[in-house]
């Protein structure tokens, strides 16, 4: 039977992440210094260890989104559960605000007389908004695709892209076209993914500000 740890809420984050470091040990994984706090949280969030070693990070990529933050960016995601999940008062602090299109009407109906998803014409929503801006994608990989589309076309470059969408269809492939760009990623390669986990990549990097 397990032991019953007996702690006080605000302790309860630091023993998860001693935990965390204790089972990495154990596990024989040493994280890159620059990148440990991203992927140990997105850990925490999973309590998932694989993404210490499926997590892949365009170089330079975490002090390139501290910059892109600190310096007043915008964050859009392609859930309403990830944009609930970023700590949007921190990102307000730095001069940024966090967006969602995909429940927008206009997105919605657009996206029906096309014939394609409202991830893909919430990314071309997104792409107006005329700012640096930071893609937290977790869910869809139409989202992704269309941000590589767009990229290659020359009409809109992405400062940022955290491509952790999970799945099946058109996953992985979706993911491998990014990091075919020079478009400065995080990216969870294979089929795991997720909301929580595309909000959990902003906050570590919010939080370390």
């Amino acid at each position: 039977m397990k032991h019953i740890e007996y702690l006080l809420p605000e302790e309860i984050e630091k023993r998860s992440f001693e935990i965390i470091e204790e089972e990495l040990g154990r596990l024989g994984i040493r994280l890159a210094a620059e990148e440990a706090d991203i992927t140990k949280r997105v850990i925490h969030t999973s309590a998932d260890f694989d993404y210490a070693k499926t997590l892949v990070y365009s170089e330079n990529a975490v002090p390139i989104l501290k910059d892109f933050i600190r310096n007043g960016a915008d964050i859009v995601t392609d859930t309403n559960m990830a944009l609930a999940g970023i700590n949007k008062k921190k990102l307000a602090g730095f001069g940024g605000a966090a967006h969602c299109f995909m429940a927008d009407g206009e997105v919605a109906r657009e996206a029906k007389q096309r014939h394609v998803t409202r991830a893909a014409v919430s990314m071309e929503r997104a792409a107006k908004l005329g700012k640096p801006t930071i893609f937290a994608i977790g869910n869809a990989p139409t989202a992704l695709l269309r941000l590589y589309e767009l990229a290659s076309e020359g009409n809109f470059r992405p400062s940022f892209v955290i491509g952790v969408p999970v799945g099946f269809v058109n996953v992985e492939a979706a993911k491998e076209r990014m990091m075919e760009t020079d478009i400065p990623y995080i990216i969870n390669v294979g089929r795991k993914g997720g909301s929580n986990v595309a909000a959990a990549i902003c906050n570590a990097a919010l939080y370390a500000l």
